[in-house]
């Protein structure tokens, strides 16, 4: 093909000039005539895309106009032959070179205007033929589908032909009836018009038939100026026969008399639109009359058309009306500008229309109302020229009304963006100057951040632009700094983790870009407060705030790292700091700092590569998955760097002259660079080759081989490139070893990143490896497939798929299995792949069908010893890697795949029964008890037997001694079976369990399913079936398999994976060619449909388990649908699934309405269904709420699954914990206009519940929907921008709603209560408060109900509680509002107090109290006076029972809840009372309250542990606040609450018997002053201080539950300190229970809060006993206290980890401050915290003078505590491990890393000190115990079998750990032996 074109390429080019060189007189010349008859033919025979036919188009436009004409002739000859072409299937040929010659082509539109009538005829005839072909091929969608793209195209080229030779029409000659031109053009207007009434095409086609109807009519009617009034009419219905032409009525008749199709009315706007001239006025009144028309037309058509792709196109051609609209105002009457003002009624629609549509789950929908929106706004300032835009009423209503939305509509910020380019954004925030800062805010949600930047970009570039117009040069800068950057830095430096991050992607590079200088701003300011604040684990601080900033700069182009780094500015301690920062964000900017560049070939400075060197020592082993893929992505484009700069550097090296090299003699050399960056890389490789060690935890193998596996990529040598390193130049054969251990992880993503990194390595991988090895490698990947662990098979299978590249495998592993076939290792042209791909597959394939046959005698057996599944699944594995396009070994594939197919048969025959079984989770036929041994008899009556040694015939019932029960049964059958012990194949006796057989039948079903789709996939789609490896019959026949297991399986594991395999099948399926498989899917889906409905008794159908597969198997076929076409299926299955589900109660219709439910459900949860399936989510809602109601519970249990499943699909799926947040809600009206059919019926059945609520009779009926309708209901909310006289208010549900209030049943009441606030616009909340209040009894009544007082009070509590915090309590109404309020509740207050008998209401009632009071508290300091209120309140109080005694018990309902409210209420008031205002108010009402009814203390004395609780939490949060800053602004009255309460509490400390109370009492006491506290124990508890301090480590030691022991920890360590520092003496032994108790809570098993709570501890004791000058605890103690740190730093929880680390920071900062230090790593993450931590032991014990003494007991920590006794014992009981059982999983600490950290140390201290140990006993023991250990490792490591990594991978682990710690051990040992001559020279080795 290459070739050709390169022919024709030349030939044109060569012919060209010579044609272009001909003079006048050789334009007859025949061979000019050749020359261009050659052209001709070879542009028509061109094809559309190739790039040749534009090349000769545009040389054939500069002919010389003397060879014009023969040029014409020429391709006029070759026109009509291609115009002659009469088969349909070729005539797109023909269409494309029509098209081609009318595009630019000066020639090619000669031709075509000279043949204008043969064209126009062509076009009119294959217009009718394809359609004609479309008919006959009726069924076959993909010949449909391409001929429907042929028909869209012949429109669009007769479209082309009238709009481009115009004037050949516009001659009057044509336009008599008669001729020919005019026949053509009736039979062309008459074509398009059916076709775009034809609704089975496709919607594009229909949509250009709408254009051409357009165009056609404008080019062939006359007048013109009437053309406007006909399409009026016809898109009115409005048409008058008699004034239409009679032509038009012959062509277009069906459009003037049939009641057009809303989709039709749409396509001939979206015509009118694009067709007509709206500029200039051109079209006069009627044109004017016509925009409005379509305007009308296309807005009523908003409410009916609501599929997908029609909305789609309604909000495009509304956009376009916009454009039009604009256009025609322009010359517009005055009378269009009135009729298009803002105020109009079409503006207003149009709004409607947008603010319903701003949210749509559509892009293209979501773009266009922006789109809209925008438009609108210049309309209307396009119709307001001469006025002010900017004191424009209507503008400023919309902007009132846009910044009254909540900040979570995503409508609002295109909106405002686009109301700001109108106005300005200093009019904007000349309302609310806060809107910067709310709208930082809002960027902690990434749905929203990118809007919320999009506006604020918007906001700052208009201010910026707006200052510098207004005010001289660079005054302003300061001023749009405070507004815009000062901010965006406070919440950098403070702000939660998403919320910075949002804000750095999206708004940091284009306040960046708009402005670059406030670069030098924003250093300046973090810079200064950078040492200050570094930040912490959860916040940036400054120094976080800075790296974020310097990286996106460095990264956008803004600024150069080495200018900053020279200048001082940022310091290399600074980013060293950054990257090991505790808080992993800051590493990654610090990281990203050195690796984002904006050029990518800026050279990488040795200072960058060091810095890049001591990250990677601290990070890899990072636990979270992003920040892993960030250091990944970033340490790639380093790469990228080093590789693209390294290609510059040797450029220039080969083009340097003498000249150049005195020029840059300052600069380094490049060659001195290139070796730089070899040696970076070698030693980066070097280090990720390392941390691959024995035990290195899963993250950090996925970082080092991550970061590998991009290494290699980027580095691969192209040919004829110098390369400045090379990957498999640092492979030796340990490192290839290594990286096949990594194969054994139980992390699969490791085993498969070692995979892919072999492959990039493999021939150097492979030519390491010698045959021995090999061999045992080969044999090592067979045991594992047919291992019990379902993850050794993944092992296996990535073993074998590596060494199939080997060319020596069937030498050396296949032969001893298999006899060798000479033919096939003759034959060279065959791959080493293909060769040993089918010779191991062959392997597998023999070994699993004779396991099969095994199985089929005893699948115990079976489960127990060889599980058929890791075989199958290898086998997969090696068929996905091979390259079947082009295999050279046909036959023998196709006679595998075959055989495989067989082979997948009967394996699913024999573990098909168990899946199948209507119990399969616990499926063993044997039990303890003969009664359910009966139950199981039945279950495997209904199973069909496979086993043939009675293993379903008959259940076994296990006797606690099998011997007695073998005696009995010895002459019926062997002992084996009865005790389900299995004879393994080495005899070893093996225990089955039930779970066992199970995982062994459905991951067999698994493996089959996933072979079997894999095979399909080899059915070649475009060539004959029979070029394939696999058949038709072959394909049907799986097809048939997959629907048998997929609608008969019971267990999920089973039918789930059957359906991953399915769906490769479903998806060949529709891609196929071949007429009777393309047909399978549709044939499948209706007999399922049909089984469905049948409801036939005899049906295998699940109707239990949510139909367990069918489901599956129905989104299987229906999501392999092509999604463009017109889902025909779809809509199918959906209308028989609805109509199923709606209840008939009929009893034989409960089945189906199950299926049908079951199935719903799955089809709206399936995400590929998209936007499709929205249509028909209404009637869903509707089939869930009826389906609650019915009788059958099955039915309701369905009805609520899928009602829960639409919830989700119409309002998002939930992220937040929050029930009332915004986030999973719509309003109102977008909610009815999506779903306009739900509003009469929510409306109805509101209506007959609330109907059944208000019966007067005794006997309340409970209706099932009411709860499901209050659900949908809560979801909605109002929207300011609703109108209230709009058709779909929400207005009509709020009587419905408060009605519901009276329901009897608890739950219902308090989300009635919930679902008003929505339904209640803010300006109508305090009218309905009132009106709620109001409706309440005046005084106790007789036959007053209680359920109806307590819903009224819910509902008034949910609005109020809505009301207050709005943000609109500043205005004069709201404040008009609250005091109605107040006053109508004072009237009701008896509600709650005593002559209210009822508690739940009195409760209800004090809640809405105490809400009125926390809020009021906040309105004194706006001045409202309210002391009328608090003396209510204080009467209120002084009524309880809290005061006079409380005479129930707690069983009476509701008293718990009374006893909290009106506790709550009593705490608020004294917070009130206590507060300055009224403290320093002079008044007697103030003095009076300020002397309340209940003190805190009489709270305490409550026997209720409820009122207590709530008492000692109000103290808690008052001392914080009291310890706080708080006091500062105000808060001082809380202080004269808390005094003297010290007595009560210390008394309460030991009395309480409430273990919650308990806990909050000392923490109580552990926040407060301890020299309050201390002074009064002698009196109030009877204990000295030291006494106090035992009791407290008592209760550390022995309380039951972990919060008591935590707090007691924390208190007695508090005393402890205080003692300490006041130098009191504490007993020895005291002080040794503490530390002791401190290591205990620090051990592997604990809870993470004991954990916390002893890092707080040893945090709490850094400076004083940890770092301090001299010893205070002695040595051992201290040391084990730092062995705690240590330990804490080590835990798989980060958060332990994150706390611990403080400890070290405290001591960092700590020596920083006493020894003066310039810099010191202070915040740093757990691994180099864990090295400071080494670091600063050794430290300590120089400054402690104790290095003799502390050096062993390091080396202790270096030996660890011996695991060797475990490992004699467990290495026999490996072996029966449970089934899933992993190992020792690691997901973070190393203790390899630990000892390599620890030894680095030692080996330093040793070398400053010259350390030697006289030859004590202790060292004595230690080397003795060393030897003897790494005697012992030795000699367990020699009695491993083979390849020990694959087959006992946990014990080698252990042991390859223990011999490294006990080498290091050994060796500084060593090093300490005074004798040593050569000690000097060891060290300095």
């Amino acid at each position: 093909m290459f070739s050709v074109y390169n022919c024709l390429k030349g030939g044109c080019s060569q012919i060209m000039p010579l044609v272009k060189q001909m003079d006048q007189d050789s334009a007859g010349d025949p061979m000019v005539k050749a020359c261009l008859d050659v052209l001709g033919e070879t542009y028509f025979s061109l094809g559309a895309k190739n790039p040749l036919k534009k090349v000769l188009a545009s040389s054939l436009n500069g002919l010389p106009g003397h060879l014009m004409v023969s040029a014409v002739q020429s391709f006029v000859c070759c026109l009509r032959e291609e115009l002659k072409t009469t088969d349909v299937y070729l005539y797109r040929k023909v269409l494309d070179n029509l098209a081609s010659c009318m595009e630019d082509f000066s020639l090619g539109r000669a031709c075509i205007k000279d043949l204008f009538e043969e064209v126009l005829q062509f076009l009119q005839k294959l217009l009718l033929d394809i359609q004609e072909e479309i008919r006959k091929n009726n069924g076959n969608r993909i010949v449909q589908t391409q001929l429907m793209h042929d028909l869209l195209i012949a429109i669009k080229v007769s479209m082309m032909l009238i709009q481009k030779l115009q004037e050949n029409i516009q001659g009057s000659l044509w336009k008599h009836s008669e001729s020919f031109v005019w026949q053509n053009m009736c039979s062309l207007l008459k074509s398009s018009t059916n076709f775009l009434m034809d609704a089975t095409l496709l919607q594009t086609v229909q949509t250009t038939s709408g254009l051409a109807v357009i165009l056609f009519t404008r080019a062939m009617y006359e007048p013109a100026e009437e053309l406007p009034s006909l399409i009026s009419d016809l898109l009115l219905g409005t048409v008058e026969h008699s004034g239409v032409p009679a032509w038009f009525l012959r062509s277009c008749g069906v459009l003037c008399t049939a009641e057009l199709l809303d989709s039709v009315r749409l396509f001939l706007c979206h015509g009118a639109l694009a067709m007509l001239d709206w500029k200039n006025g051109s079209m006069g009144e009627n044109g004017e009359k016509l925009l409005l028309d379509i305007a009308s037309v296309l807005l009523s058509l908003t409410s009916e058309l609501k599929e997908s792709s029609v909305a789609t196109s309604l909000s495009r051609i509304l956009a376009i009306w916009t454009n039009s609209a604009l256009a025609a105002l322009v010359s517009g009457s005055p009378d269009l500008k009135i009729k298009l003002h803002g105020n109009s009624d079409i503006i207003g629609k149009l709004l409607e229309y947008i603010y319903t549509h701003w949210d749509h789950p559509l892009d293209a929908i979501r773009h266009q109302t922006k789109l809209i929106f925008k438009n609108l706004l210049q309309i209307h300032q396009t119709t307001i020229v001469e006025s002010n835009g900017k004191s424009d009423p209507f503008f400023a209503r919309l902007i009132k009304h846009l910044l009254s939305l909540d900040w979570h509509v995503k409508g609002k910020y295109a909106s405002l963006g686009s109301l700001v380019e109108c106005v300005g954004t200093e009019n904007i925030l000349q309302l609310d100057r806060t809107i910067p800062v709310q709208i930082l805010d809002v960027m902690s949600d990434q749905s929203l951040a990118p809007y919320a930047s999009d506006l604020l970009e918007t906001m700052f570039t208009n201010h910026k632009a707006h200052f510098t117009l207004s005010f001289q040069e660079g005054s302003w800068i300061d001023q749009w700094h405070n507004i815009w950057v000062s901010p965006l830095l406070v919440i950098l430096c403070e702000g939660n983790h998403d919320q910075t991050t949002y804000i750095i992607d999206y708004y940091l590079p284009k306040l960046l870009k708009c402005n670059p200088d406030s670069l030098s701003y924003m250093i300046k300011i973090l810079q200064a407060s950078a040492d200050a604040n570094l930040g912490s684990c959860c916040t940036r601080g400054a120094l976080g705030a800075l790296m974020a900033c310097l990286r996106t700069a460095r990264a956008h182009g803004h600024l150069e790292l080495s200018n900053i780094m020279s200048s001082g500015l940022v310091s290399t301690e600074c980013v060293k700091q950054g990257l090991v920062h505790q808080h992993s964000q800051v590493c990654i900017d610090a990281l990203g700092l050195l690796c984002e560049t904006h050029r990518t070939t800026e050279i990488v400075s040795l200072e960058e590569m060091q810095l890049i060197q001591f990250f990677i020592m601290y990070n890899l082993n990072n636990q979270s998955p992003s920040i892993r893929q960030q250091i990944v992505s970033l340490l790639r484009k380093l790469f990228c760097r080093i590789q693209e700069s390294s290609q510059v550097l040797y450029k220039l090296e080969q083009n340097k002259t003498k000249q150049e090299l005195v020029e840059n003699s300052t600069k380094m050399p490049p060659l001195r660079i290139l070796q730089q960056y070899k040696d970076f890389m070698s030693s980066v490789c070097a280090k990720l080759f390392e941390v691959l060690f024995p035990g290195s935890s899963h993250p950090t193998r996925f970082s080092a081989l991550s970061i590998l596996e991009s290494i290699a990529e980027i580095f691969s040598v192209p040919k004829g490139q110098a390369q400045v390193f090379q990957l498999d130049q640092e492979i030796d054969s340990a490192r290839v070893q290594t990286l096949i251990q990594c194969f054994a992880s139980t992390f699969e993503e490791v085993k498969i990143l070692a995979f892919r990194l072999l492959m990039k390595l493999r021939d150097v991988a492979l030519n390491l490896q010698d045959s021995e090895n090999l061999d045992l490698l080969f044999q090592a990947a067979i045991d594992l497939s047919t291992s019990t662990k379902p993850y050794d098979c993944v092992t296996a299978s990535n073993l074998l798929n590596f060494l199939v590249y080997h060319k020596e495998l069937q030498h050396i592993c296949l032969g001893k299995w298999l006899e060798p076939n000479p033919q096939m290792d003759e034959n060279t042209a065959v791959s080493t792949v293909e060769k040993n791909t089918l010779a191991v597959i062959k392997l597998l394939l023999v070994n699993v069908e004779e396991e099969i046959l095994q199985a089929k005698k005893s699948l115990l057996q079976a489960a127990a010893s060889f599980p058929m599944y890791g075989r199958v699944h290898c086998i997969t594995g090696a068929l996905q890697q091979l390259p079947f396009n082009n295999l050279t070994l046909v036959s023998e594939w196709k006679e595998m795949v075959t055989r495989l197919i067989l082979m997948s048969y009967s394996l699913s025959a024999v573990v098909s029964p168990v899946v199948q079984s209507s119990s399969p989770e616990g499926l063993i036929p044997m039990d303890s008890d003969p009664e359910s041994a009966s139950r199981l008899q039945m279950i495997l009556h209904e199973i069909q037997p496979q086993d043939t040694n009675d293993y379903f015939m008959q259940t076994k019932v296990l006797k606690e001694h099998c011997k007695e029960e073998s005696e009995k049964l010895a002459d019926q059958r062997p002992t084996k079976n009865i005790c389900m012990e299995m004879r393994g194949k080495d005899k070893q006796v093996c225990d089955v369990t039930a779970q066992m057989v199970l995982v062994c039948c459905w991951r067999s079903m698994k493996e089959v399913s996933l072979l079997l789709g894999t095979l399909c996939k080899l059915l070649p789609s475009q060539t004959e079936p029979s070029d394939g490896l696999i058949t038709v019959e072959q394909v049907k026949n799986i097809g048939d398999y997959f629907k048998h297991h997929l609608l008969q399986s019971r267990h999920r594991g089973a039918f789930e994976l059957a359906y991953a395999g399915f769906v490769q099948l479903t998806e060949m399926l529709s891609r196929c060619n071949n007429e009777s498989l393309h047909k399978m899917p549709e044939h499948w889906l209706s007999c399922v449909l049909k089984e469905i409905k049948s409801c036939d008794p005899s049906s295998t159908l699940c109707a239990t388990r949510r139909s367990a597969g069918i489901p599956f198997y129905i989104q299987a076929l229906l999501a392999s649908e092509p999604k463009k076409g017109k889902t025909d299926l779809l809509k199918m299955t959906m209308k028989e699934l609805i109509s199923l589900a709606a209840p008939l109660n009929e009893p034989l219709s409960v089945i189906p309405q199950v299926h049908a439910l079951n199935i719903l459900r799955a089809l709206y949860r399936d995400t590929r269904l998209g936007e499709n399936i929205m249509p028909y989510v209404a009637d869903g809602i509707k089939a869930s709420i009826l389906g609650f109601m019915s009788p059958v519970w099955a039915v309701r249990n369905s009805s609520t699954l899928l009602f829960s499943a639409l919830i989700t699909r119409i309002f998002g799926v939930k992220r937040g914990k929050d029930e009332n947040s915004k986030k999973n809600r719509m309003t109102g009206r977008e909610f009815f206009s999506r779903f306009p059919s739900l509003y009469p019926f929510l409306l109805k059945q509101l209506e007959v519940v609330t109907n059944t609520l208000n019966s007067e009779a005794e006997d309340l009926k409970i209706h099932p929907s009411l709860f499901l309708l209050l659900l949908i209901l809560g979801r909605l909310y109002p929207s300011p921008m609703d109108r209230s006289h709009s058709a779909l208010s929400t207005a009509p549900f709020v009587p419905f709603i408060i009605r519901c209030g009276h329901s009897p049943v608890y739950r219902c009441r308090e989300m009635s209560g919930r679902a008003l606030v929505p339904f209640v616009m803010a300006n109508e909340l305090p009218h309905t408060v009132l009106a709620l209040l109001r409706g309440l009894p005046d005084s106790a009544t007789q036959g007053m109900r209680h359920n109806t007082v307590h819903g009224t009070l819910l509902q008034v509590f949910q609005l109020l509680q809505s009301y207050l915090e709005s943000n609109q309590f500043v205005s004069l109404d709201f404040q008009q509002g609250l005091g109605d309020i107040i006053t109508c509740m004072g009237t009701k207050l008896w509600l709650a107090k005593r002559l209210n008998p009822c508690l739940v209401t009195r409760a209800a009632c004090l809640d809405v109290l105490v809400m009125l009071s926390t809020h009021l508290e906040k309105f004194q300091k706006q001045g409202m006076k309210l002391f009328g209120f608090w003396e209510e309140m204080n009467r209120v109080i002084s009524d309880s029972e809290l005061v006079s005694g409380i005479p129930y018990s707690s069983a009476v309902p509701g008293l718990i809840q009374y006893l909290q409210s009106i506790t709550k209420l009593v705490i608020s008031v004294l917070s009130v009372t206590a507060g300055p205002d009224i403290q320093s108010c002079g008044s007697a009402t103030a003095k009076e309250m300020a002397k309340p009814s209940l003190s805190v203390a009489h709270l305490l004395h409550c026997d209720f542990h409820e009122v207590r609780l709530l008492a000692l939490e109000a103290i808690l949060l008052w001392l914080k606040q009291s310890n706080s800053k708080q006091i500062a602004e105000g808060r001082g009255g809380v202080l004269c609450l808390l005094t003297d309460l010290e007595d009560t509490l210390l008394t309460m400390a030991l009395k309480e018997t409430n273990p919650q109370c308990f806990c909050k009492v000392l923490e109580i006491l552990y926040n407060m002053d301890l020299r309050n506290v201390l002074p009064k124990t002698e009196c109030s508890i009877k204990m000295n201080p030291n006494e106090l301090l035992t009791w407290s480590l008592n209760l550390a030691d022995i309380s039951s539950s972990p919060e008591g022991q935590t707090i007691a920890l924390k208190f007695a360590s508090k005393l402890i300190i205080h003692h300490l520092q006041s130098h009191q003496q504490i007993p020895e032994e005291v002080l040794k229970k503490w530390v002791q108790l401190i290591v205990y809570f620090c051990g592997d098993e604990q809870e993470t809060e004991m954990l916390l709570a002893a890092a707080e501890v040893l945090k709490s004791i850094t400076s004083f006993l940890l770092i301090s000058k001299r010893l205070i605890l002695g040595l051992s103690d201290t040391l084990g206290l730092w062995k705690c740190v240590i330990l804490l730093l080590q835990n798989e929880d980060l958060v332990v980890r994150d706390a611990a680390a403080e400890v070290i920071q405290v001591a960092q900062s700590e020596k920083k401050s006493s020894e003066g230090m310039e810099f010191a790593f202070r915040i740093v993450n757990a691994p180099m915290a864990l090295d400071l931590a080494f670091g600063i032991v050794c430290e300590q014990l120089q400054q402690w003078g104790e290095i003799h003494a502390g050096v062993p007991v390091l080396l202790e920590w270096l030996l660890g505590d011996s695991d060797l006794q475990r490992d004699g014992e467990t290495s026999a009981l490996e072996e029966d491990d449970s089934l899933f059982d992993k190992g020792e999983v690691n997901f973070w600490a190393e203790k390899l890393t630990h000892v390599r950290q620890l030894s680095k140390h030692l080996l330093r201290l040793i070398s400053v000190t010259h350390l030697t140990l006289p030859d004590h006993g202790e060292l004595n023991h230690l080397s003795r115990t060393a030897l003897d250990q790494a005697q012992r490792i030795e000699h367990l490591l020699g009695a491993l079998p083979p390849v020990p990594e694959f087959s006992r991978t946990p014990e080698f682990t252990r042991l390859a750990i223990q011999k490294e710690r006990l080498s290091v051990c050994l060796k500084i040992l060593n090093l300490l032996k005074p004798d040593d001559a050569c000690k000097n020279e060891n060290l300095e080795k």
